[in-house]
């Protein structure tokens, strides 16, 4: 399920790309790296915020279901972790941008303050400088699979510098950039393997990222208008019937979207019944999750999934379903 860390409905700074898949940034302040040459490397290593990798299991996908029996799976899988720590060290560079252009706002937060740039650890000179150390090393790392991923590559930067220099203040355009982010990563995956990207695969990574983007400003509106916290200025522009009617929206196209997929997979060299079974599972966690975006709970999507004992069940079934329906 949004590039920098994303606030609480709590709190009126800028908001960052890809913002819906964390939530690092509102939590308690950390201690900060001390200064000097040391604590400058620190201060560096930390904004690039490693920790937010994961998102980029996401590259990953598309050489899982790409899987066959003609397939050379040791290939395909260097391809993909060539994929996966190209797309880490382009996102932290736009962590660094990020947090550089944030700088103000931040020492004026009570626990952004003590981010490494805004501390005066990592000066806003160096974070630029390090950030561009990080695209162009992410870039040479993709050429190692393939242009086609330098090319992926290079339009997630465009973009998601295009968001934090001012497209995250307008409506829908925010949305669409925040959920582009996973869809980019599902695509890279496919590109640095040569895999042929099935269109219904697309649609589900697109709307499943909309719906979660959606659902999470949602849930911040809804917070606002029972408690009276602050929110951010951008989402002040949209209401919540809108943001309503957006998550519910993808939701329904995501659900198609899966289950022509999975017929598809079905009528494939895979002939697996196992495909449309896992419609079963995907479908109740669909659902599942929409009610905490309904009740307006979802403010935090994968502490969601992190407590949700059933939400979990679900999706280890689904995983099981679509393992057996690709490798039996």
């Amino acid at each position: 399920m949004s590039e920098t860390t994303e606030q609480r409905p709590s709190e009126e700074t800028a908001v960052t790309p890809e913002a819906p898949e964390t939530a690092e940034s509102s939590a308690a302040p950390a201690e900060t790296p001390s200064r000097g040459p040391l604590g400058l490397i620190a201060g560096v290593i930390k904004t690039a915020r490693p920790r937010q990798w994961v998102k980029n299991v996401l590259v990953f996908a598309a050489p899982f279901f790409a899987f066959s029996k003609s397939t050379d799976r040791t290939g395909l899988l260097i391809d993909a972790i060539i994929a996966f720590v190209a797309f880490s060290l382009t996102a932290s560079s736009v962590y660094l941008i990020n947090d550089a252009i944030d700088v103000e706002a931040d020492r004026a937060h009570p626990t952004k303050r003590n981010r490494p740039i805004a501390a005066g650890i990592v000066p806003v000179p160096v974070a630029y400088g390090a950030a561009v150390v990080f695209f162009l090393a992410g870039l040479g790392v993709s050429f190692a699979a393939s242009w086609q991923l330098a090319v992926v590559l290079g339009v997630y930067e465009a973009v998601q510098l295009g968001y934090c220099f001012g497209l995250k203040h307008q409506p829908v355009v925010d949305l669409a950039i925040v959920g582009s982010g996973f869809l980019m990563r599902s695509i890279a995956g496919g590109v640095a393997g040569g895999i042929a990207l099935s269109q219904w695969f697309l649609l589900v990574t697109a709307f499943g990222s909309l719906f979660m983007v959606a659902g999470k400003r949602y849930a911040e509106i809804m917070l606002f208008e029972r408690t009276g916290a602050k929110i951010r200025s951008s989402l002040k522009k949209y209401s919540a019937s809108y943001l309503r009617f957006v998550w519910a929206t993808s939701a329904a196209i995501l659900i198609m979207s899966y289950c022509l997929w999975a017929f598809e997979i079905r009528q494939t060299e895979h002939n697996s019944v196992w495909a449309l079974i896992s419609m079963v599972p995907f479908l109740v966690a669909v659902l599942r999750y929409a009610v905490d975006v309904d009740g307006g709970i979802a403010g935090e999507p994968e502490e969601i999934a992190l407590k949700d004992r059933i939400l979990q069940v679900l999706g280890a079934t689904w995983v099981v379903t679509l393992f057996l329906a690709f490798y039996l």
